[in-house]
């Protein structure tokens, strides 16, 4: 069955390849993203506007009902440079470099209630209507009410601080200031219902600041001088007293110093200099002797050679006496060697030249002796030199002791003296720049663009209020369409049921109008056999026979793909028992197993509906309203299958319905039972379609039971009012039955509302030449 299942699928997909090939390339990239927002703007068109209409009456009552405000600039630059010899003799942190906190502080300061009610007290603002009418909040217009019903005038129950206040928050609101770019200079703006009025505001709020400015250098210079001014008094008397106290402790220690430094340090540190160059001599003299010494060790005084008596690096070699012996002795020994080798060892002349450098040795070795003396008394010297020197060091290192315990105290005295001192003289330099500064104020701020009279008015701005209304009503409008999109939890085309339930789309059925019809006169009643004229298919319903009374509408074409797709589906025989299910109640299954079964004996095959929703045979109820047997009589043996059928004399249709005569409990167990199993093999025999109406999927289990029977399942899914989630819970459910299915239908679709959803359905449904007849009756 899965192998089956597989290669179905596979025929399916090859069949709407070749069908809607002109629809890839549109699918892909940029074309598939044009179509959705072309899609959704026609399915979203009507909120759009109306939000955007919405939006733009909005803002022309806020326009109409808003008053005018104006806004006047003034400009000031902060930081003014100052006079040279200003900045040298400055006592204030403000002489600082401006930075981004200091001017963040000056706009705090021309926002501050004290500049705000010196501006409003100097232009008496508290009288101009702007003023009043803001300040009257809501507790005020609450107290208002409190005065008159109290009989009480309402303005004796305002305190003037509390309307200074309120007036000072409404001033507040309608000013700011603003640093321009990283510049020093400030942008005063202030609004008012007038050009004028606002331009003159501005300017006082600037000249109010500046001399706010003159007037704090001048209280901070003058309380500065008098502070400095006593401190100096109190700095000179400490400075002196401190002094005094050094100079009384080093006459009662004895304490002489010189360049800054104590004697006793001085002498202990010329005696170590001293120590360290005669320990240096002393192991320099021991080194020398210690190289004679091992030298005369070496050699003995009866060997021929001279051995290490000429050694590099040893004291013999830099004597002159001994360089000169060593040069006969060289010339004596080469004299020798030369003799030997021409009149023999033994020879008066070479026994001669032996005999004088034994003797040339002895003189060599006389001299490295005397040297060896020599280097042991230097020795001597330099070491007694040396204890001498460190006698003398000790004893000043304990003359300095007594000195150095009380070193600590002079320091502390010492530094405290020159601390109070340096301090002293530092305030006075100050104290002078402050007498002179005091008669030379400066401010630190300018105003370098005075407010004028603003031409235009700052609030409301119409083209942006409008631009707002218009932009902001299409995107809230854009919005709500995508949220009813996304809330749109239906099917409503053929790639969402295709992408949701990976399930072909096979057919998309359009809705139909439930047209009457006269009953015709029974066929069979004109032969005379007035049983089988009982036993024909009612018409009463045109709906059910639409497909063959409109053969060229769109109904009857969406009825073919499905029995295309049924024929195109591998099956081990080629008597087809297909089954036709929904999800839930009322979704047309009945009316398209009806229809394919007329379709399929409209074109001449042996084909038989079988109505197995035994617990709501609505099939039944409209071909068959007074069948008195149906399907369970045959299963129970109580009436022979030709004796339950139904047909239709025009197109020879065969239909098993389901006589609901009391209600049924175990309707599954009825489906999925033997006699069912061998039914149906007797009709797979006898018939080339078997089209079986199905219950639906998610209320009972009764299409479970069938699986066993059916060849393949088809799903009908009402469009535009199944919910996705419904249809998968069914199909999860029931897995035997989803591997079973060759696809869905799309059924009830309104062929208008779906050119909001795929245009292109529009040009394939539209054409005149193909379905030109039953146009009325199809919707």
């Amino acid at each position: 069955m899965l192998q089956s299942n597989i290669l179905q699928n596979d025929r399916t997909r090859a069949l709407q390849d070749s069908v809607m090939t002109r629809e890839q390339p549109e699918e892909n990239g940029l074309g598939e993203l044009v179509n959705f927002a072309l899609g959704f703007l026609r399915r979203q068109y009507s909120v759009i506007i109306f939000t955007a209409v919405l939006a733009l009456s909005v803002s022309a009552i806020y326009l109409r009902i808003t008053p005018p405000t104006y806004t006047a600039q003034v400009r000031v630059l902060f930081g003014n440079p100052k006079a040279q010899f200003v900045q040298q003799q400055s006592l204030l942190a403000a002489e600082a470099p401006i930075d981004t906190t200091q001017l963040e502080s000056q706009m705090q300061i021309l926002k501050s209630k004290a500049l705000a009610t010196s501006v409003i007290n100097q232009l008496k603002l508290v009288d101009d209507p702007d003023f009043k009418d803001s300040g009257r909040s809501v507790r005020s217009v609450w107290q208002r009410i409190r005065g008159w019903f109290g009989g009480m005038p309402p303005d004796r129950q305002m305190s003037q601080d509390r309307q200074m206040d309120e007036i000072a928050t409404a001033f507040d609101d309608r000013l700011s200031a603003v640093r321009l770019g990283f510049s020093s200079v400030i942008e005063i703006s202030f609004s008012a219902s007038s050009a004028e009025r606002a331009a003159e505001i501005a300017n006082a709020i600037a000249n109010a600041y500046i001399v706010d400015q003159l007037n704090a250098k001048f209280d901070a210079s003058r309380a500065a001088t008098a502070w400095l001014q006593d401190r100096l008094t109190e700095l000179g008397r400490q400075a002196l007293t401190a002094e005094r106290a050094l100079n009384a402790f080093k006459s009662q220690n004895n304490i002489v110093a010189a360049g800054g430094k104590l004697m006793d340090e001085q002498q202990v540190t010329e005696l170590n200099s001293r120590l360290v160059a005669a320990r240096a001599q002393t192991s320099e003299a021991l080194a020398r002797l210690n190289q004679l010494e091992t030298i005369l060790a070496s050699n003995s005084a009866d060997s021929a050679s001279i051995g290490s008596l000429d050694a590099s690096g040893s004291e013999a070699l830099s004597n002159p006496i001994i360089n000169n012996l060593r040069q006969q002795y060289l010339e004596n020994a080469r004299r020798e060697v030369e003799y030997s080798g021409r009149l023999g060892k033994d020879h008066l002349a070479v026994v001669n030249l032996r005999t004088q450098m034994r003797g040339i040795r002895a003189s060599i070795l006389d001299e490295v002796r005397r040297l060896a003396e020599t280097s042991r008394s230097d020795f001597e010297v330099a070491k007694q030199r040396q204890e001498e020197i460190e006698k003398q060091l000790a004893l000043a290192v304990s003359q300095s002791r007594t000195t150095n315990s009380a070193e600590p105290a002079m320091r502390e005295l010492e530094t405290s003296a020159k601390g109070y001192r340096n301090l002293y003289e530092t305030f006075l330099q100050r104290y002078m720049g402050s007498v002179q500064q005091e008669s030379f104020p400066i401010s630190e701020a300018r105003v370098i663009s005075p407010a004028a009279p603003p031409v235009n008015k700052s609030k409301p701005k119409t083209g942006m209020i409008v631009a707002l209304g218009i932009f902001g009503g299409i995107a809230l409008g854009i919005a709500l369409g995508f949220l009813r999109d996304i809330m749109d939890r239906v099917f409503r085309t053929s790639a969402q049921v295709e992408s949701t339930l990976n399930l072909s789309c096979l057919s998309m059925v359009p809705l139909l109008k439930d047209t009457k019809q006269k009953k015709p006169p029974p066929l069979a009643a004109v032969q005379g056999d007035r049983e089988l004229a009982q036993r024909t298919l009612s018409r009463s319903s045109g709906m059910y026979w639409a497909a063959t009374a409109m053969p060229l509408s769109r109904f009857a074409e969406s009825i073919r793909s499905i029995k295309l797709a049924i024929d195109l589906n591998p099956t081990k025989t080629s008597n087809k028992i297909v089954g036709i299910t929904s999800a839930l109640p009322n979704e047309g299954k009945s009316t398209i197993a009806a229809s394919l079964a007329q379709l399929i004996a409209h074109a001449g095959k042996r084909v038989i509906i079988v109505d197995c929703d035994l617990r709501n045979p609505s099939l039944s109820a409209n071909l068959a309203p007074n069948a008195t047997a149906g399907i369970i009589d045959v299963l129970s043996g109580a009436r022979s299958l030709e004796e339950a059928i139904w047909r239709d004399p025009r197109t020879n249709l065969a239909f098993l319905p389901s006589a609901k005569k009391t209600p049924l409990f175990h309707t599954s167990e009825i489906l999925s039972s033997e006699q069912t199993g061998k039914l149906f093999d007797k009709l797979r025999a006898s018939y080339d379609y078997v089209i079986v109406d199905l219950p639906p999927l998610a209320p009972i289990v009764d299409v479970r039971a069938t699986t066993p029977l059916i060849d393949c399942f088809i799903l009908v899914v009402e469009w535009g009012r199944t919910r996705t989630d419904v249809v998968q819970h069914a199909l999860h459910t029931a897995p035997n039955v989803y591997e079973a299915l060759i696809g869905t239908v799309l059924n009830k679709t309104d062929m208008r509302a779906m050119k909001r959803y795929d245009s292109y359905l529009n040009d394939y449904y539209n054409n005149e030449h193909y379905t030109r007849y039953g146009q009325v009756a199809a919707e």
